[in-house]
């Protein structure tokens, strides 16, 4: 299949959906008290779904795996901020741990 456009990319799309449980995350009272450290992981979570999109934008194969080993590098620095979030926030943990395996995802 031929995509057309980085919205109907099933990767794409997965990031959305990782952005926007990161985004209800984060809206959580516990979180509150961490404004710098949700605003980081808010941004990390969202450059994943904006490089898949930036690279197939740019219309060449090796901008694109450019740009998708770039949203993996952020993926992998979501995974490390909810990694220590597990530990600072022991009451979220089964929620982080269901988004380290959502973003695990972009990694394998």
């Amino acid at each position: 299949m031929k995509y057309t456009r980085f919205e109907s990319l099933p990767v794409w799309n997965s990031a959305i959906e990782l952005s926007q449980s990161i985004y209800q995350l984060t809206s959580t009272a516990p979180l509150n008290k961490r404004k710098n450290f949700c605003d980081q992981l808010e941004r990390a979570s969202l450059s994943i779904s904006n490089n898949i999109a930036e690279g197939f934008e740019r219309g060449t194969t090796n901008e694109l795996l450019s740009f998708l080993y770039i949203a993996r590098g952020s993926a992998g620095e979501v995974r490390s901020m909810l990694c220590l979030l597990e530990r600072l926030e022991p009451a979220l943990k089964s929620q982080i741990t269901e988004l380290k395996r959502d973003v695990k995802r972009f990694q394998d």
